[in-house]
């Protein structure tokens, strides 16, 4: 399998989604050893690579956003194209060393670019993040991103800062964000999710004090959901966000 792409976009048969073939990967220019392995396993048939953004698709394919072929994609061949998106976006933004400029050499045994001058080396960018869905009594508390193009409403979320736990990042983002104060925070589980490097891990907290009052500029809605509220649109299935929100849903509610 061939996953190339224009910076969020992968290129697949316009109607079907099938990955391109080499001659395809050939006729636009991308040559067999411009394509980098998704894994290290010699025997692996997956590569991946990123085309100048201005590169038009071959007839009869497209260039579609990642995002957009959530659902298109079986569940295999989207958890590949989003590895092959963040090791084909490393190797395009580590060419050359961060430290001195000098072009990057590709280490053969490791997924790592390292400088031939000073010895930097720099490796796949992973950025954690953690996940959290307060709950209060029978109810869970629900917001909408002003960062986001949808008007789902979803689970907090933000950011590791350099210096702290999962767990601080949590209680930070939290009183951030809504103002409030938690508790009681379990594990829920763990997703890769490359837009572009994260990796979300998602926690239940339950609510021990404050009023809403939420951050401006990162939350445009904020607000408790119990039974009897009309439900509303919320994370899809495919994020942890999805699986979240569903394991928690107030009584009566349902949720594909």
């Amino acid at each position: 399998m061939n996953f190339v792409f224009r910076r969020d976009e992968l290129l697949v048969e316009a109607v079907s989604s099938v990955l391109p073939d080499t001659v395809v990967c050939e006729r636009i220019g991308v040559s067999a050893t411009a394509l980098e392995p998704v894994w290290m396993l010699p025997e692996s048939p997956y590569r991946t690579a990123q085309v100048d953004p201005a590169l038009e698709a071959p007839e009869g394919y497209a260039f579609k956003k990642l995002r957009s072929l959530f659902g298109v994609l079986d569940d295999e061949r989207m958890a590949l194209a989003g590895r092959a998106y963040q090791i084909s976006e490393w190797a395009r933004t580590h060419r050359f060393c961060g430290a001195c400029g000098t072009p990057a050499q590709r280490v053969a045994t490791e997924f790592c670019l390292r400088c031939p001058s000073c010895g930097f080396s720099a490796y796949p960018r992973i950025s954690p993040a953690m996940m959290v869905l307060i709950r209060k009594g029978d109810s869970i508390l629900l917001a909408r991103h002003t960062t986001t193009a949808t008007a789902r409403y979803t689970a907090l979320a933000g950011f590791v800062e350099p210096g702290e736990s999962l767990e601080q990042t949590v209680h930070r983002e939290i009183y951030e964000e809504v103002g409030l104060k938690v508790g009681n925070l379990q594990y829920f589980g763990s997703q890769s999710w490359p837009f572009p490097h994260s990796l979300m891990v998602a926690f239940t907290a339950d609510y021990v004090s404050g009023d809403i009052r939420i951050q401006e500029d990162e939350i445009a809605d904020a607000r408790w959901f119990g039974p009897g509220d009309p439900m509303p649109d919320i994370a899809a299935r495919i994020s942890i966000a999805g699986w979240l929100i569903r394991a928690n849903l107030p009584m009566g509610w349902s949720a594909p």
